[in-house]
């Protein structure tokens, strides 16, 4: 393993996964994942069928390699009102158009971890989704034992927003899941009860204002003005002059 100490640096850059990537982006993800993946995945990959992907390779190398992956990251777009997450943007926009940037794969050689690889692959993710105008988020499942996953993804200020029950099924046993979100261009972090109870009854309160000022409106255009004056044996309390009227007073008070 590369020491992360020494003065010694490898140059790493980073380009799209292609065709020629094939047979190494399969074995890392064969070594790194719990999951197995169909080749029509990889082929999806290399061939850009709908996957979006950064790889990392080191060119400081003197043998033929330097152009072999060493890390890598596959994402997908995908619309926003298809994921498990299109309740978090509902209370920040009515467009129906908002997409999301799904996180699918994301790994490096153990001999070249701790070298920030793994930070820049995301943020070249982060990058690409915040120069698409409509795509609100970066998101992503991480299996709920990876504890190292899930500090990194904290660190890179992913926000936990949701724990689901059951969702991986891994060589017979089931696995939680922890989702994790990056909002980009102005998407909304979820709002919690109390914010969502409030939302709701400052919109109902201006909706009944509304209806109420119709009504209003409607029945003072359609009254004479002089039947509004109605005599009634009920106190009658004026919060401007803390006037009082009797039943007695059939005065019309504007």
């Amino acid at each position: 393993m590369l020491d992360p100490r020494s003065e010694i640096y490898p140059t790493i850059e980073y380009r799209p996964i292609q065709p020629s990537d094939l047979e190494v982006l399969e074995n890392i993800h064969l070594a790194l994942f719990p999951i197995r993946y169909e080749r029509e995945f990889f082929l999806n990959v290399v061939n850009g069928n709908g996957i979006i992907s950064w790889g990392a390779v080191d060119t400081s190398r003197s043998d033929d390699r330097r152009d072999e992956l060493i890390g890598f990251v596959t994402t997908r777009m995908i619309a926003a009102q298809d994921s498990e997450i299109e309740d978090l943007f509902r209370y920040n926009s009515s467009r129906k158009d908002l997409t999301l940037l799904y996180i699918l794969t994301l790994g490096v050689v153990e001999s070249y971890r701790n070298l920030g690889i793994a930070s820049s692959l995301v943020r070249e993710v982060i990058k690409y989704a915040a120069s698409i105008s409509n795509c609100k988020g970066v998101y992503l499942h991480v299996i709920s034992y990876n504890q190292p996953a899930i500090s990194f993804y904290n660190k890179m200020l992913f926000k936990l927003v949701r724990r689901l029950p059951l969702f991986y099924y891994i060589r017979g046993q089931h696995y939680d899941s922890y989702l994790f979100v990056y909002y980009v261009n102005g998407g909304r972090s979820p709002c919690s009860p109390l914010e969502v109870i409030t939302s709701f009854v400052v919109d109902f309160r201006a909706f009944l204002k509304m209806v109420v000022a119709k009504f209003w409106n409607k029945e003072e255009r359609s009254t004479p003005r002089w039947s509004r004056c109605k005599e009634s044996t009920t106190l009658l309390v004026s919060q401007n002059n803390k006037r009082i009227i009797g039943g007695d007073d059939t005065r019309c008070h504007v």
